[in-house]
């Protein structure tokens, strides 16, 4: 694994990877299906920005449930999206954020969690959720190979069985991946098939 500034730096490249691939989306790709059973991209991106809102929140040390509910994303859901991108980015850039306790209200038993952990959360989801718009959007998404180590290594130790399984899990049961990219690995790992494609495009 990396060092903890390396991994933040990590996951900053990956939360900016996607708020590229969300700035090509357009008011109509709104209402697109998803790889997220039962979500729109709208949907999507109300998760997304609302994980942004709980992790910049935590790294404060604050365990407010309610920062992590999904909230109207307005006339511009992708400025607002890009709003809740910076917002994480800027806590995250804060000297020692890693070495800090991360109260996590939706994850377990709510924490805290180690802050090098709580980071390398965010840090898949964001490499995934980044595959996830770039799929709905029938375009490609690119990570440098070192960023897709780490991803690879932190999907791995995601917790399978019945974690998977329950309401609200932030993962599917891994599905069998053919032999793909390392990106391919990764989003199978997590309860994706890299053979996704929305009907429409």
């Amino acid at each position: 694994m990396p060092t903890n500034r390396d991994l933040v730096a990590l996951d900053a490249e990956a939360v900016r990877t996607s708020v590229d691939m969300v700035a090509r989306a357009t008011a109509g790709d709104l209402d697109r299906p998803t790889p997220c059973a039962g979500w729109t991209l709208r949907d999507l991106l109300g998760h997304m920005a609302a994980q942004h809102h709980g992790f910049a929140a935590a790294s404060r040390g604050e365990a407010d449930i309610a920062v992590w509910r999904p909230r109207p994303l307005g006339d511009d859901p992708v400025g607002a999206y890009r709003e809740a991108a910076r917002h994480v980015l800027e806590a995250f850039a804060v000297d020692g954020v890693a070495q800090r306790a991360f109260p996590l209200p939706e994850i377990r038993d709510g924490g805290p969690f180690p802050g090098t952990q709580a980071v390398s959360f965010h840090f898949i989801d964001y490499v995934v959720h980044s595959w996830d718009v770039a799929r709905t959007l029938g375009r490609p998404v690119t990570f440098d190979p070192e960023l897709l180590d780490v991803a690879l290594a932190v999907a791995r130790a995601v917790p399978g069985g019945e974690a998977r399984s329950g309401p609200g899990a932030a993962f599917a049961p891994a599905v069998t991946s053919q032999d793909g990219s390392r990106l391919d690995e990764i989003v199978a790992l997590l309860g994706r098939s890299p053979a996704w494609r929305p009907v429409s495009v």
